[in-house]
């Protein structure tokens, strides 16, 4: 069961990107301004400035930047994670079972058959007819709003016992880094505690932010990564801190983590998956019942999962990163945040895989957007952010776009980066620089 739960309530793992060329001296002293009273000396960062190269461990960091690690719903209560591979199995034997005795059958008794279902086909086909009203009924009085955006959600079940798994989960993770979780006297522990408190005490207006306790958990690791659990506990790697340009890029980040559990996008994504699921016990009973061989109804079985995947799951766990972004956003700049700094962040990681050469994936085959529509949809949100922003008190924002100075470097970096790197740059060592953080 522990396996299974690790394995099913993981969170989905967006590949996210920062600048790690940043040290972290200059973002610590940012987040001591930042997080006092909504002062000015948000503005002093320099968001979106790149050194004028990116060395190989950059782009090796760039490259394995990831946020939310991946999530595929799991069924709750505990008796429904333990079942669901027995069914699956039991709808193939069912259907391998209606092959097998029509094959026995002799051929007067299958004429016998396919005419009383020829009789009988309108009731056969009110019965199947009725079936999916059933469906159809159950999926829209299951049917709740979700909280600030306001937007429909399936959920099918109870959120107790969801937090009961989210527990469970929690001290899955523990486990795993009890040896690597940073004291609160750590410096990069205080940089998240600050963030992740001013993120929730300028959002404590909405009840969602206000009803969770934020507990931090900083851990030493090198792989950039951060997640927040739906009861709350949030989990920071080091290495995301020696990845994002600025306190700005961090808190945007931290925002959109903090919306998936606000919105609650694991319960709704643990809902969908169990009702399609539920459905396609369905098709894969027909699919073992007429396939001709047991050959031809693996193959079936699986082009229906991968239809089922990249038509529905996919699309609909870019849908709620999509989400999460649009509301990430918003906490960010009540919090008074550059909010223009979360564009610069997605054209940063576009950055990185043009300069490594890495094939760009087809967004239909990603759980996420790609880089390039989340940083456009990212530019065509900024302007309402930044009047919730302004409505909020916060200190206007002086100087140029960072997106602007960002855009510049960009094509400063990518004309130099031609001129100067070799084929077969990448292959050097790859190392990660030490940064002094206790003297910074």
């Amino acid at each position: 069961i522990s396996k299974g739960l690790r394995c099913l309530l993981n969170v989905p793992n967006p590949e996210v990107c920062g600048n790690a060329r940043r040290s972290l001296g200059r973002f610590w002293f940012l987040s001591s301004q930042l997080l006092g009273e909504k002062s000015t000396s948000l503005q002093s960062s320099s968001v979106g400035q790149l050194p004028h190269h990116l060395s190989p461990w950059n782009v090796q960091i760039l490259r394995s930047f990831r946020t939310s690690p991946s999530f595929q719903a799991a069924p709750a209560p505990l008796f429904w994670i333990i079942v669901k591979p027995a069914q699956k199995l039991l709808a193939i034997i069912l259907g391998r079972s209606i092959r097998n005795w029509w094959k026995a059958l002799p051929p007067n008794k299958r004429e016998l058959f396919k005419e009383s279902a020829r009789k009988n086909k309108w009731k056969i086909l009110l019965g199947a007819s009725s079936l999916g009203v059933v469906f159809v009924v159950f999926y829209f009085t299951h049917l709740e709003e979700t909280p600030i955006t306001g937007r429909a959600r399936l959920l099918v079940f109870g959120k107790e016992h969801f937090r009961e798994l989210s527990q469970m989960e929690y001290e899955m993770w523990m486990e795993e880094y009890k040896g690597q979780m940073l004291p609160e006297t750590d410096p990069r522990y205080q940089v998240v505690e600050r963030v992740v408190g001013h993120l929730s005490e300028s959002n404590k207006d909405i009840p969602e932010v206000s009803a969770l306790k934020w507990v931090i958990h900083v851990v030493d690791e090198p792989g950039v990564n951060a997640f927040v659990l739906p009861n709350g506990q949030v989990f920071v790697f080091t290495g995301l801190l020696d990845a994002v340009s600025d306190i700005h890029q961090l808190s945007f980040i931290l925002g959109h983590e903090i919306a998936h559990a606000v919105l609650e996008h694991a319960v709704k994504k643990a809902s969908l998956v169990h009702f399609l699921d539920f459905l396609s016990l369905i098709f894969l009973t027909m699919i073992w019942a007429l396939c001709p061989r047991d050959s031809l109804a693996v193959v079936g079985q699986w082009i229906q999962s991968k239809l089922q995947e990249f038509m529905f799951d996919r699309p609909y766990s870019r849908t709620l990163e999509a989400e999460a972004d649009k509301v990430g956003l918003q906490f960010a700049a009540k919090a008074c945040v550059d909010v223009r700094a979360s564009s610069v962040f997605w054209q940063q990681m576009e950055l990185a895989e043009t300069i490594q050469g890495q094939p760009r994936i087809p967004e239909w085959l990603s759980t996420h957007p790609s880089h390039e529509n989340r940083a456009e949809h990212l530019d065509r949100l900024i302007p309402q952010a930044l009047k919730i922003r302004e409505s909020c008190n916060c200190p206007s924002l002086s100087g140029p776009d960072p997106r602007l100075i960002f855009r510049l470097n960009m094509q400063h970096l990518l004309e130099s980066s031609k001129d100067r790197e070799p084929p077969n740059s990448t292959k050097q060592d790859l190392s990660k620089p030490k940064l002094d953080f206790a003297h910074t």
